[in-house]
């Protein structure tokens, strides 16, 4: 008869168990909670300090690795970590038993989210002092992440207007009988009885006409300062618009009632969702994230240099070189760059894994090629295509 290694789910253990041998030792949830026994979590400790009343608190420190180690690991829904918390192993290494509630996960993100930014510069300041971030080559990249809001409430400029017209027309018509029948109670119950109440359906239609107003205001504003970004001349030459239409927002400018931050993009797939664009910039040396940003500007190459900016801020020094793909290229931003003193390699055109890179011809550059086309020809280079490499290992 065929004899098997024991097998008893029901066994009791005799020993306490330690958490440190329930999985390897090189794991990530272990590196995790030493980096963070390392961080100073004063701004986060500072808060529970005043207050006096209630309940104890679950330790800042817990709390801190449990939400860093689930990120780390792509589970950022709170009630996805409470499950994991009763579920998974290493989640229940890093709550030390703890079963938080996803509401408690929830709060303590929202309460604490600035000092959590913090945490993640000290994260990195680490890093550097290891030797893990050396700034040589960063490589930027971009998702879009669905907000917390569906598509379906966002509503265009252009209906906003149609429907604030027809909103008026109704209110119009609902204070016209609402004043017929008030005559009419008035001829009835008498002057001092009570018949003079706006109905419901003209309050709910006023609230609706109100936001709707509040969100073109909104577009306004936000169309307005879009035109400031940019050069109004050459804007007005450009797109061939009168002085007086710079600043208006497109009829298909949409804004959510949900999530008014929020906004319709294209995500992976080629989908739209109603998100953000959330951006990550790598030290390709050691894949360690240098910066990150989370914006509602669906468009890539506006985040170049407030991405280089942000790990200026960071590291409080400059990379020597940047990667990106297509999404990112324009000439002002190669340009800034280059007068940033970073060296680009960022592709103008859409490439795929298996397209053929013709190699780039020889001889001195022509000093009259574009921009374009001189970022295309270092790009054929072997140097180039080395350096445009590392941007696909990081991704």
């Amino acid at each position: 008869m065929k004899t098997y290694r024991p097998y008893e789910p029901d066994q009791l253990l005799l020993i306490p168990p330690s958490l440190r041998e329930w999985l390897p030792k090189d794991h990530l949830v272990y590196f995790i909670s030493d980096i963070v026994d390392g961080l100073k979590l004063s701004a986060i400790e500072e808060v529970y300090e005043k207050e006096e009343r209630g309940y104890p608190p679950y330790h800042p420190g817990m709390m801190t690795k449990v939400i860093f180690y689930a990120y780390c690991v792509g589970v950022y829904s709170s009630r996805r970590i409470a499950r994991k918390l009763q579920e998974d192993v290493a989640f229940r290494i890093v709550g030390a038993g703890n079963f938080l509630d996803f509401r408690t996960i929830s709060d303590f993100r929202k309460r604490h989210l600035e000092a959590l930014k913090g945490l993640f510069v000290q994260v990195v300041e680490i890093c550097r002092r290891a030797g893990l971030v050396q700034l040589g080559h960063i490589s930027l990249d971009g998702t879009k992440i669905k907000a917390n809001a569906s598509k379906h409430k966002a509503m265009n400029y252009g209906r906003m207007k149609k429907e604030t017209e027809r909103l008026k027309q109704e209110i119009e018509d609902i204070l016209r009988q609402a004043e017929e029948v008030d005559r009419a109670e008035d001829e009835e119950y008498g002057r001092d009885k009570r018949g003079d109440e706006l109905p419901e359906e003209l309050a709910r239609r006023e609230s609706r006409l109100k936001k709707i107003e509040e969100a073109m205001k909104a577009l306004e504003e936000e169309a307005r300062q879009n035109f400031q970004e940019e050069d109004a001349e050459d804007a007005g030459k450009k797109r061939g618009r009168k002085p007086a239409h710079l600043g208006v927002p497109k009829e298909s400018a949409q804004r959510n009632f949900t999530d008014s931050e929020s906004k319709i993009m294209i995500n992976g797939d080629k989908a739209f969702i109603q998100g953000y664009n959330a951006q990550a910039a790598v030290d390709a040396s050691s894949q360690v994230i240098v910066a990150t940003d989370v914006s509602n500007k669906s468009v890539d190459k506006k985040h170049v240099k407030p991405m280089v900016e942000k790990i200026v801020e960071v590291m409080d020094a400059l990379p020597e070189e940047v990667s990106a793909d297509a999404v990112y290229f324009s000439g002002e931003n190669v340009e800034w760059l280059r007068q940033q003193k970073v060296e680009a390699f960022i592709s103008p055109d859409k490439q795929k894994h298996n397209d053929k890179v013709e190699p780039a011809p020889r001889g001195r550059i022509p000093e009259d090629l574009s921009v374009i086309d001189r970022m295309r020809r270092k790009l054929r280079t072997k140097h180039g295509r080395e350096k445009y490499k590392l941007k696909e290992a990081d991704s």
